[in-house]
Protein backbone atom coordinates (compact mmCIF):
# COMPACT_ATOMS: atom_id res chain seq x y z
CA UNK A 1 0.00 0.00 0.00
CA UNK A 2 1.39 3.40 -0.97
CA UNK A 3 2.17 5.89 1.79
CA UNK A 4 -0.22 8.86 2.01
CA UNK A 5 1.19 12.13 0.61
CA UNK A 6 1.59 13.53 4.13
CA UNK A 7 4.27 10.93 4.91
CA UNK A 8 6.10 11.76 1.70
CA UNK A 9 6.34 15.43 2.69
CA UNK A 10 7.30 14.55 6.25
CA UNK A 11 10.19 12.46 4.91
CA UNK A 12 11.34 15.36 2.75
CA UNK A 13 11.13 17.71 5.76
CA UNK A 14 13.11 15.33 7.95
CA UNK A 15 15.78 14.94 5.26
CA UNK A 16 16.01 18.71 4.85
CA UNK A 17 16.30 19.19 8.61
CA UNK A 18 19.10 16.61 8.73
CA UNK A 19 20.95 18.28 5.85
CA UNK A 20 20.55 21.66 7.55
CA UNK A 21 22.00 20.28 10.78
CA UNK A 22 24.97 18.80 8.92
CA UNK A 23 25.62 22.11 7.16
CA UNK A 24 25.44 23.93 10.50
CA UNK A 25 27.96 21.54 12.02
CA UNK A 26 30.14 22.02 8.92
CA UNK A 27 30.23 25.80 9.48
CA UNK A 28 31.04 25.36 13.18
CA UNK A 29 33.77 22.89 12.28
CA UNK A 30 35.31 25.19 9.70
CA UNK A 31 35.33 28.06 12.21
CA UNK A 32 37.03 25.95 14.87
CA UNK A 33 39.40 24.69 12.20
CA UNK A 34 40.34 28.26 11.28
CA UNK A 35 41.50 28.91 14.85
CA UNK A 36 43.55 25.70 14.79
CA UNK A 37 45.00 26.61 11.40
CA UNK A 38 46.17 30.05 12.52
CA UNK A 39 47.74 28.52 15.63
CA UNK A 40 49.38 25.63 13.79
CA UNK A 41 50.72 27.69 10.88
CA UNK A 42 52.33 30.04 13.39
CA UNK A 43 53.90 27.12 15.25
CA UNK A 44 55.16 25.64 11.99
CA UNK A 45 56.67 28.98 10.98
CA UNK A 46 58.70 29.03 14.20
CA UNK A 47 59.65 25.36 14.05
CA UNK A 48 60.43 25.43 10.34
CA UNK A 49 62.89 28.32 10.64
CA UNK A 50 64.30 27.95 14.17
CA UNK A 51 63.70 24.22 14.82
CA UNK A 52 62.26 25.30 18.19
CA UNK A 53 59.01 23.98 19.68
CA UNK A 54 57.23 26.73 21.62
CA UNK A 55 54.89 25.16 24.17
CA UNK A 56 53.74 28.64 25.27
CA UNK A 57 52.08 29.30 21.91
CA UNK A 58 48.63 28.95 23.47
CA UNK A 59 49.50 31.67 25.99
CA UNK A 60 50.54 33.98 23.15
CA UNK A 61 47.11 33.31 21.68
CA UNK A 62 45.61 34.35 25.03
CA UNK A 63 47.61 37.60 24.95
CA UNK A 64 46.18 38.28 21.51
CA UNK A 65 42.64 37.89 22.81
CA UNK A 66 43.27 40.21 25.78
CA UNK A 67 45.08 42.75 23.62
CA UNK A 68 42.10 42.93 21.28
CA UNK A 69 39.69 43.06 24.22
CA UNK A 70 41.41 46.03 25.87
CA UNK A 71 41.93 47.92 22.60
CA UNK A 72 38.22 47.44 21.91
CA UNK A 73 37.32 48.44 25.48
CA UNK A 74 39.20 51.74 25.29
CA UNK A 75 38.64 52.68 21.63
CA UNK A 76 35.37 51.00 20.58
CA UNK A 77 36.87 50.17 17.19
CA UNK A 78 35.52 47.30 15.12
CA UNK A 79 37.07 44.11 16.54
CA UNK A 80 37.98 42.91 13.06
CA UNK A 81 40.10 46.03 12.55
CA UNK A 82 41.57 45.59 16.02
CA UNK A 83 42.62 42.07 14.98
CA UNK A 84 45.41 43.56 12.86
CA UNK A 85 46.48 45.90 15.67
CA UNK A 86 46.66 42.92 18.01
CA UNK A 87 48.71 40.95 15.45
CA UNK A 88 51.27 43.79 15.28
CA UNK A 89 51.52 44.30 19.05
CA UNK A 90 51.74 40.61 19.91
CA UNK A 91 54.08 40.04 16.96
CA UNK A 92 56.48 42.59 18.47
CA UNK A 93 56.15 40.80 21.81
CA UNK A 94 57.05 37.55 20.02
CA UNK A 95 60.19 39.19 18.63
CA UNK A 96 61.16 40.23 22.17
CA UNK A 97 60.61 36.67 23.46
CA UNK A 98 62.82 35.29 20.71
CA UNK A 99 65.54 37.89 21.11
CA UNK A 100 65.85 37.79 24.89
CA UNK A 101 64.56 34.29 25.59
CA UNK A 102 64.95 31.59 22.97
CA UNK A 103 68.01 33.20 21.36
CA UNK A 104 69.92 32.76 24.62
CA UNK A 105 69.33 29.01 24.79
CA UNK A 106 69.25 28.18 21.08
CA UNK A 107 71.65 25.36 20.36
CA UNK A 108 72.38 24.63 24.03
CA UNK A 109 70.10 21.59 24.06
CA UNK A 110 66.45 20.86 23.42
CA UNK A 111 65.78 20.44 27.13
CA UNK A 112 66.67 24.10 27.76
CA UNK A 113 64.33 25.22 24.98
CA UNK A 114 61.51 23.03 26.29
CA UNK A 115 61.81 24.27 29.87
CA UNK A 116 62.01 27.88 28.72
CA UNK A 117 58.73 27.54 26.84
CA UNK A 118 57.11 25.64 29.73
CA UNK A 119 58.21 28.38 32.10
CA UNK A 120 56.66 30.98 29.80
CA UNK A 121 53.30 29.22 30.13
CA UNK A 122 53.17 29.82 33.87
CA UNK A 123 54.69 33.30 33.68
CA UNK A 124 52.22 34.53 31.06
CA UNK A 125 49.19 32.87 32.66
CA UNK A 126 49.95 34.19 36.14
CA UNK A 127 50.83 37.64 34.81
CA UNK A 128 47.49 37.75 32.98
CA UNK A 129 45.57 36.70 36.11
CA UNK A 130 47.44 39.30 38.17
CA UNK A 131 46.81 42.08 35.66
CA UNK A 132 43.29 41.23 34.52
CA UNK A 133 41.96 38.63 37.03
CA UNK A 134 40.52 35.33 35.84
CA UNK A 135 37.09 36.79 35.08
CA UNK A 136 35.40 35.66 31.88
CA UNK A 137 35.60 38.24 29.08
CA UNK A 138 34.24 38.48 25.56
CA UNK A 139 34.97 40.76 22.63
CA UNK A 140 31.64 42.17 21.48
CA UNK A 141 31.21 42.17 17.72
CA UNK A 142 28.79 44.52 15.94
CA UNK A 143 27.63 41.45 14.01
CA UNK A 144 27.01 39.26 17.07
CA UNK A 145 23.23 39.16 16.53
CA UNK A 146 23.28 39.28 12.73
CA UNK A 147 22.76 36.11 10.72
CA UNK A 148 22.70 35.14 7.08
CA UNK A 149 19.28 33.61 6.52
CA UNK A 150 19.38 30.78 3.97
CA UNK A 151 15.92 29.44 4.62
CA UNK A 152 16.26 26.62 7.11
CA UNK A 153 19.94 27.46 7.68
CA UNK A 154 21.04 30.54 9.65
CA UNK A 155 24.74 31.35 9.76
CA UNK A 156 26.09 34.06 12.03
CA UNK A 157 28.09 36.73 10.25
CA UNK A 158 30.86 36.42 12.84
CA UNK A 159 31.56 32.84 11.75
CA UNK A 160 31.59 33.77 8.07
CA UNK A 161 33.86 36.75 8.74
CA UNK A 162 36.19 34.57 10.82
CA UNK A 163 36.53 32.13 7.92
CA UNK A 164 37.06 34.99 5.43
CA UNK A 165 39.68 36.71 7.61
CA UNK A 166 41.57 33.45 8.09
CA UNK A 167 41.63 32.92 4.32
CA UNK A 168 42.81 36.53 3.81
CA UNK A 169 45.62 36.16 6.36
CA UNK A 170 46.79 32.88 4.81
CA UNK A 171 46.74 34.34 1.29
CA UNK A 172 48.79 37.34 2.47
CA UNK A 173 51.25 34.99 4.19
CA UNK A 174 51.58 32.89 1.03
CA UNK A 175 52.24 35.97 -1.11
CA UNK A 176 54.78 37.25 1.42
CA UNK A 177 56.67 33.95 1.51
CA UNK A 178 56.68 33.41 -2.25
CA UNK A 179 56.78 36.90 -3.80
CA UNK A 180 59.10 38.94 -1.55
CA UNK A 181 62.85 38.77 -0.98
CA UNK A 182 62.38 38.57 2.79
CA UNK A 183 59.90 35.72 2.39
CA UNK A 184 62.30 33.82 0.17
CA UNK A 185 65.06 34.41 2.73
CA UNK A 186 62.79 32.92 5.41
CA UNK A 187 62.18 29.86 3.26
CA UNK A 188 65.88 29.52 2.53
CA UNK A 189 66.68 29.68 6.25
CA UNK A 190 64.06 27.03 6.90
CA UNK A 191 65.62 24.71 4.31
CA UNK A 192 69.30 25.17 5.21
CA UNK A 193 70.71 27.64 7.75
CA UNK A 194 74.32 27.38 6.59
CA UNK A 195 73.52 27.80 2.89
CA UNK A 196 71.28 30.78 3.68
CA UNK A 197 74.13 32.46 5.60
CA UNK A 198 76.52 31.85 2.69
CA UNK A 199 74.02 33.61 0.42
CA UNK A 200 74.09 36.68 2.67
CA UNK A 201 70.91 36.04 4.70
CA UNK A 202 71.00 37.35 8.26
CA UNK A 203 69.76 34.20 9.98
CA UNK A 204 69.25 35.90 13.35
CA UNK A 205 66.89 38.39 11.73
CA UNK A 206 65.00 35.50 10.16
CA UNK A 207 64.66 33.91 13.60
CA UNK A 208 63.11 37.07 15.01
CA UNK A 209 60.84 37.48 12.02
CA UNK A 210 59.58 33.90 12.10
CA UNK A 211 58.82 34.13 15.81
CA UNK A 212 57.09 37.48 15.29
CA UNK A 213 54.93 36.11 12.48
CA UNK A 214 54.10 33.01 14.52
CA UNK A 215 53.07 35.17 17.49
CA UNK A 216 51.00 37.44 15.22
CA UNK A 217 49.10 34.46 13.81
CA UNK A 218 48.46 33.22 17.36
CA UNK A 219 47.12 36.70 18.21
CA UNK A 220 44.75 36.50 15.23
CA UNK A 221 43.54 33.10 16.47
CA UNK A 222 43.02 34.54 19.96
CA UNK A 223 41.03 37.49 18.64
CA UNK A 224 38.79 35.26 16.53
CA UNK A 225 38.26 32.93 19.49
CA UNK A 226 37.52 35.91 21.76
CA UNK A 227 34.88 37.21 19.36
CA UNK A 228 33.16 33.86 19.00
CA UNK A 229 33.21 32.72 22.64
CA UNK A 230 34.06 33.91 26.18
CA UNK A 231 37.65 33.56 27.38
CA UNK A 232 39.94 33.93 30.39
CA UNK A 233 43.73 33.73 31.02
CA UNK A 234 43.62 29.93 30.71
CA UNK A 235 41.98 29.93 27.27
CA UNK A 236 45.16 28.97 25.39
CA UNK A 237 45.84 25.63 27.06
CA UNK A 238 43.57 23.37 24.98
CA UNK A 239 44.03 25.22 21.64
CA UNK A 240 47.80 25.06 22.22
CA UNK A 241 47.65 21.29 22.65
CA UNK A 242 45.37 20.96 19.62
CA UNK A 243 47.78 23.07 17.55
CA UNK A 244 50.59 20.60 18.31
CA UNK A 245 48.26 17.78 17.33
CA UNK A 246 47.55 19.56 14.06
CA UNK A 247 51.19 20.07 13.10
CA UNK A 248 52.02 16.44 13.88
CA UNK A 249 49.07 15.24 11.79
CA UNK A 250 49.92 17.62 8.95
CA UNK A 251 53.67 17.09 9.17
CA UNK A 252 56.25 19.11 11.11
CA UNK A 253 57.26 22.20 9.18
CA UNK A 254 54.56 21.83 6.51
CA UNK A 255 52.27 24.87 6.24
CA UNK A 256 49.88 23.21 3.73
CA UNK A 257 49.75 20.23 6.09
CA UNK A 258 48.85 22.52 9.01
CA UNK A 259 46.02 24.10 7.02
CA UNK A 260 44.49 20.82 5.88
CA UNK A 261 44.96 19.09 9.25
CA UNK A 262 43.57 22.08 11.16
CA UNK A 263 40.38 22.22 9.11
CA UNK A 264 40.05 18.44 9.27
CA UNK A 265 40.40 18.43 13.06
CA UNK A 266 37.85 21.21 13.48
CA UNK A 267 35.31 19.30 11.37
CA UNK A 268 35.95 15.95 13.06
CA UNK A 269 35.65 17.47 16.53
CA UNK A 270 32.35 19.23 15.81
CA UNK A 271 30.75 16.18 14.23
CA UNK A 272 31.97 14.15 17.21
CA UNK A 273 30.39 16.64 19.65
CA UNK A 274 27.06 16.37 17.83
CA UNK A 275 26.95 12.59 17.61
CA UNK A 276 28.85 11.49 20.73
CA UNK A 277 28.89 14.46 23.10
CA UNK A 278 31.38 17.11 24.16
CA UNK A 279 33.36 14.72 26.37
CA UNK A 280 34.89 13.21 23.21
CA UNK A 281 35.98 16.55 21.70
CA UNK A 282 39.64 16.38 22.75
CA UNK A 283 39.86 12.58 22.74
CA UNK A 284 38.93 12.31 19.05
CA UNK A 285 41.88 14.58 18.18
CA UNK A 286 44.29 12.01 19.57
CA UNK A 287 42.39 9.13 17.95
CA UNK A 288 42.86 10.92 14.63
CA UNK A 289 46.52 11.56 15.47
CA UNK A 290 47.17 7.88 16.22
CA UNK A 291 45.43 6.75 13.02
CA UNK A 292 47.48 9.17 10.87
CA UNK A 293 50.77 8.22 12.54
CA UNK A 294 50.08 4.50 12.08
CA UNK A 295 49.41 5.03 8.39
CA UNK A 296 52.05 7.72 7.82
CA UNK A 297 54.48 8.33 10.73
CA UNK A 298 55.78 11.61 9.27
CA UNK A 299 52.30 13.12 9.06
CA UNK A 300 50.19 13.82 5.98
CA UNK A 301 52.68 16.20 4.35
CA UNK A 302 55.84 15.45 6.33
CA UNK A 303 59.00 14.59 4.46
CA UNK A 304 60.36 11.06 4.63
CA UNK A 305 63.89 10.85 6.06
Amino acid sequence: MNNPPIFFFLNIFNNMAEITTLLQILIWGLTAGCIYVLMAVGLNMIFGVMKVVNFAHGEIMMLGAFTSFWVYYYTGLNPYLILFISMILVGVFGVIIERYGFRKVLGTGKLNEIFLSLGLIYILQNAAVKLWTDDIRKINSPFSSATLDLGMLNITYDRLIAIAFTALILICLYLFLTKTDVGRALRATSQNHEAAMLMGVNVNHMYMLSFGIGAALAAAAGTVAGILSPFNPYMGTIPGIMAFTVIIIGGLGSIPGAIIAGLMLGLVQNFTIFYFGGAWKEAVAFVLLIIVLIIRPTGLFGEEH
